[in-house]
């Protein structure tokens, strides 16, 4: 890719944090810039810092005049925003213009303007391109066309909205979606728009530069979302006719063109599953999420064509940027999505990415790495390219199944079942589908055999001599030679732990096929399956078909005594103390309540990890503590 430059950007600094940050680095690199990262404390030592040629301490990623100071300080030519953040405040726009910084994105004036999705709108009318139609915020209720949308003029990501069914729920919903959109952006200025009821989330990647070209690089289809948040995005579209996708392109070039839009933006577009009709609805003025797919799929670089633009460079004679075979991405949060989409935090033991052809992972997660509540928890995104929709599709499925995080529960499983569902693989998903729709959680039958197998394994001595595979994750390897009762949440009997014996498993054939590097293939019931293992001291963890699940193992003590661990009860999460119900040289039983804390608003009971005397009380009720905190410590009592 190439285009003509003046070669002012040597010194990039990113306005950012997480896999983002590391997206730009790469590019970066790649072109010969100097890179510059900012963190607060709590990334001093995250990968972007790490990754990064220099690195800059800020308070807040959200300090305007802290992060113009920091690429000021080292010398930046030019600041890219990520998303989030500052990404489409007009304010850091106007900062950075006024410290000589060139922004990699487009004006404050053009941010303002296309940040509002009231002043969007008179921009798409002006430009020829169709809108929702919408509601005078005076029209008498009686009048409107339910359902309606009441939504916040500024800012996005689904909040300030609320779908209106009926007159008599107007009142409320306009109430609450202005106390929404006044704490989020500062303005509660509502919009009342039509809502369609089987709508299709279409976007359009654009990109212009300073001399009046404007390119548009085919569009997404983002229709499965969850509370208007995006769950899974692919390009292209697999609903629209050529001549509909033919139109949403000119339509979104023309907007651009309309408000003289110079940089990487996205012009997001409602379609009417049962019409065919579409509406101009908002733009991004920055990078998307997302963007992944539009790349695979046209073999673009979006951040080193961002980077030539921000630099003065022409997209005139660029391309042709053909659309090539189809890519579906899926964003990986640390949420508990089969347990109400609460979000996670603590710390990622074993994080394992897929790889293989066609798979691309943008993260910023490694093993042993923790995972916080102060940003948003999305933890990567796995995209998948392949010759047609169906062979992304099934490789996607086998991606997800190699994705696996221990420590906290993520968001796979449910993307997992979401791609196989069938919905998804017709394309019959629309905006709504998923808060009509609650997928089941999967059960934990199968995981189980693959908990009580390694269990079973690491008891049983290794003929070779050699070690297990496990060894380090503190299990013994001395014990009863199989067969064997492993204690789980319940007793399940292993008939032989070895790799290659046909042995079964809570009654079920079960023929391990390998086991190394915390990974187990085995033949279940004659079925070919893989599962992720994470064998501790007091659980097993095993990853199947993404989903995380966890087993304590209430037995691991039984014959050893008070050696076996150190009595120490941590804080599981970051959180504060609710109730501290023990003292100092206080008998207690296993499992007995010393205290509880709370933490993502969900209560955790502090449990004695076995009969003995409390030795330590280092918690205090109403005091916030990290993950990992020692909270209380027992010393164990020998009742045999």
């Amino acid at each position: 890719m190439t285009g003509s430059t003046s070669g002012r950007i040597r010194t990039l600094l990113v306005a950012n944090r997480g896999e983002i940050a590391l997206r730009v680095f790469r590019t970066a690199a790649r072109l010969g810039i100097r890179t510059v990262a900012v963190h607060t404390d709590l990334d001093a030592a995250a990968p972007h810092v790490r990754a990064a040629d220099e690195a800059v301490r800020v308070g807040s990623y959200l300090d305007v005049d802290e992060v113009v100071a920091a690429a000021v300080s080292v010398g930046a030519d030019a600041v890219h925003p990520g998303y989030g953040f500052l990404s489409e405040r007009s304010a850091f726009a106007s900062a950075l213009e006024a410290a000589g910084v060139v922004l990699v994105g487009p004006s404050a004036a053009v941010m303002e303007q296309m940040g509002r999705k009231d002043l969007a709108r008179e921009v798409a009318v002006a430009a020829g391109v169709p809108v929702v139609p919408s509601y005078a915020l005076d029209a008498d209720p009686g009048t409107l066309g339910y359902p309606v949308l009441v939504k916040a003029a500024a800012g996005g990501g689904g909040k300030g909205m609320r779908v209106v069914r009926s007159a008599a729920e107007l009142a409320e919903a306009r109430a609450a979606a202005a106390r929404e959109a006044a704490s989020a952006f500062g303005d509660d200025t509502l919009l009342v728009e039509r809502y369609v009821e089987r709508g299709r989330h279409i976007e359009v990647q654009v990109l212009g530069d300073t001399h009046g070209t404007v390119l548009a690089f085919g569009e997404r289809d983002c229709s499965t979302q969850r509370r208007h948040q995006k769950v899974l995005e692919e390009a292209p579209a697999p609903t629209l006719d050529e001549a509909t996708r033919a139109e949403v392109a000119r339509a979104a070039v023309a907007l651009a063109a309309q408000v003289g839009y110079v940089g990487a933006g996205t012009v997001e577009l409602l379609l009417d599953a049962d019409t065919g009709e579409f509406w101009f609805l908002e733009m991004n003025t920055r990078l998307q999420v997302e963007h992944p797919v539009t790349e695979l799929v046209h073999d673009v670089d979006l951040v080193e064509l961002q980077l030539l633009v921000a630099d003065g460079g022409r997209l005139e004679g660029l391309g042709p940027f053909p659309a090539r075979g189809h890519a579906i991405e899926a964003r990986v949060y640390a949420e508990d999505a089969f347990g109400g989409f609460l979000p996670q935090a603590g710390r990622a033991e074993l994080v394992r990415w897929p790889t293989g052809p066609g798979v691309r992972v943008d993260h910023a997660l490694e093993s042993g790495q923790v995972v916080s509540t102060a940003y948003d928890p999305m933890l990567g995104k796995v995209v998948v390219h392949g010759p047609d929709r169906e062979s992304a599709r099934r490789g996607l499925l086998r991606a997800l199944d190699e994705t696996a995080v221990t420590g906290l529960t993520t968001n796979t499983g449910f993307l997992r079942a979401l791609v196989a569902g069938e919905e998804f693989r017709d394309a019959t998903i629309d905006t709504a589908w998923l808060d009509r729709h609650e997928l089941a959680a999967p059960a934990p039958d199968e995981a189980r055999l693959f908990a009580a197998w390694t269990a079973a394994h690491l008891l049983t001595p290794a003929a070779t001599g050699e070690p297990h595979p496990f060894q380090a994750d503190g299990w013994r390897l001395a014990g009863p030679p199989a067969p064997v009762l492993v204690e789980l949440d319940r007793p399940v009997p292993v008939t032989d732990g070895r790799v290659g014996a046909a042995g079964t498993v809570d009654g079920v054939p079960f023929v391990a096929v390998s086991a190394e590097r915390h990974v187990v293939v085995a033949q279940v019931e004659g079925r070919r399956r893989r599962a992720v293992v994470d064998a501790r001291a007091h659980t097993v963890e095993v990853v199947l078909d993404g989903q995380r699940h966890v087993f304590t193992r209430p037995d691991v003590l039984a014959d050893t005594g008070p050696d076996a661990g150190d009595g120490t009860v941590p804080a599981p999460m970051p959180g504060t103390v609710l109730d501290v119900r023990v003292a100092e040289g206080q008998q207690v039983a296993a499992g007995e309540v010393l205290g509880v804390m709370e933490a993502m608003k969900m209560e955790f009971a502090l449990k004695a990890p076995y009969d003995g005397t409390v030795t330590a009380v280092e918690a205090v009720a109403g005091r916030q503590v990290p993950l990992g905190a020692r909270l209380f410590e027992v010393t164990g009592t020998d009742l045999s």
